[in-house]
C-alpha cells in the first residue's frame, strides 16, 4: 500500500459521490499507473503475503487500463489489470486526490483487489458449522459453546412440564436442558428428515406410526409429535419417528394370505373311470 502524498480522500468523508468523476482526476492515468508498476515491481507482494514474489517471466504485472470510480468530490479510483499468476480477475486499485483545482494529483492508495470475476477463495466458515451429521466418529469430541441457543440453564423454569421435572430432580447434575429453540429445531429436523410424514415409505405406509403398536411416545411436549419406533424390522428401529410416519411393518396391517388362483365351486374326480355297455 503506497501513500507517496499528502491531499487524501478521508476528508471527503460523508459527502455524496458525484456522478461524473473529477475531469483532472480522471485523466491523471499516467500517475496512477506508475504507482501501480511501483507497487508491483520485481520480488514486491501486493497483499501481505510473506512468500508471494513475482515470477521473472511476467515483464509486465500492471495490464490495461480497464475504468475509474469516483469515490467523492476530491476523488477517484482507478482500475488496471493484474497479470500476476495466480490472481486471475484481479485488478490493481489506485485512488488518486487533489485538494482542488490546479493542485497536484498525489496518490491516496494502491491495493491489489479480485474483480468481478475473479478467482477468490470460498467464504471462512467455522468449524463448528462444517460439521455434518455422520461426521462424529469414535473418539471424536464435538462441544458445544456457552452461548448456544439450543440450550438454557437446567436451573430455569421450562415450559415444558417434563423437562423441568428433570431440571429439579436433586443430584442429577445437568447443568443445562434444551431451550425451546432447541426443541424446535429438532422438531423441524425430524419432521422434514427421513422418518417424516414426506418420505417415500410413508407415503406408501398402509398407515401412520401414530396407531401403531410399535411406537413408543416420546415424554414432554414432543410426545404429541414424536416417538420411537420400536420393530426390529421396520427401517426405522431405534429412530425418532414422526407419528405421521409410517412403514409396511406396522402392528395392524393385514395381508390377504388367500390363494390367487381361482378355484371352481363344481369339482370334477377323474381320478376313477366309469364304464357303460353298449348292450
Amino acid at each position: 500500500m503506497t501513500n507517496p502524498g499528502a491531499g487524501a480522500p478521508f476528508e471527503d468523508a460523508g459527502q455524496p459521490v458525484p456522478a461524473t468523476p473529477d475531469r483532472e482526476l480522471a485523466a491523471a492515468e499516467d500517475v496512477a499507473r506508475a504507482a501501480a508498476e511501483d507497487e508491483a515491481r520485481p520480488g514486491a507482494d501486493p497483499i501481505g503475503s510473506p512468500v508471494l514474489t513475482l515470477d521473472a517471466e511476467v515483464s509486465d504485472p500492471v495490464g490495461a487500463h480497464v475504468g475509474i470510480e469516483p469515490e467523492g468530490p476530491h476523488a477517484v479510483t482507478h482500475y488496471f489489470e493484474s497479470n500476476y499468476p495466480g490472481y486471475v480477475g484481479w485488478r490493481w486499485a489506485v485512488t488518486v486526490a487533489s485538494v482542488g483545482p490546479g493542485e497536484p494529483v498525489t496518490v491516496s492508495e494502491v491495493v491489489l483487489l479480485p474483480g468481478p470475476d475473479a478467482l477468490t477463495a470460498p467464504d471462512w466458515v467455522p468449524w463448528n458449522q462444517r460439521v455434518r451429521p455422520g461426521d462424529l466418529g469414535a473418539g471424536d469430541l464435538l462441544p458445544t459453546s456457552a452461548e448456544d441457543q439450543r440450550l438454557a440453564p437446567g436451573y430455569l423454569a421450562s415450559d415444558d412440564p417434563a423437562v423441568e421435572e428433570v431440571a429439579r430432580e436433586v443430584g442429577l447434575g445437568r447443568k443445562r436442558v434444551l431451550s425451546m429453540e432447541g426443541r424446535l429445531e429438532a422438531a423441524d429436523r425430524w419432521h422434514n428428515g427421513d422418518f417424516g410424514p414426506r418420505s417415500e415409505v410413508a407415503r406408501m405406509a398402509p398407515a401412520s406410526c401414530g396407531t401403531c403398536g410399535f411406537f413408543l411416545k416420546l415424554a414432554g411436549s414432543m410426545g404429541g409429535a414424536f416417538g420411537v419406533c420400536a420393530n426390529e424390522v421396520a427401517p426405522a428401529d431405534g429412530r425418532v419417528v414422526s407419528v405421521e410416519y409410517g412403514c409396511g411393518a406396522h402392528s395392524e396391517v393385514e395381508v390377504d394370505t388367500s390363494s390367487t388362483v381361482p378355484v371352481a365351486e363344481v369339482v370334477y374326480d377323474d381320478a376313477t373311470l366309469d364304464f357303460e355297455s353298449r348292450g
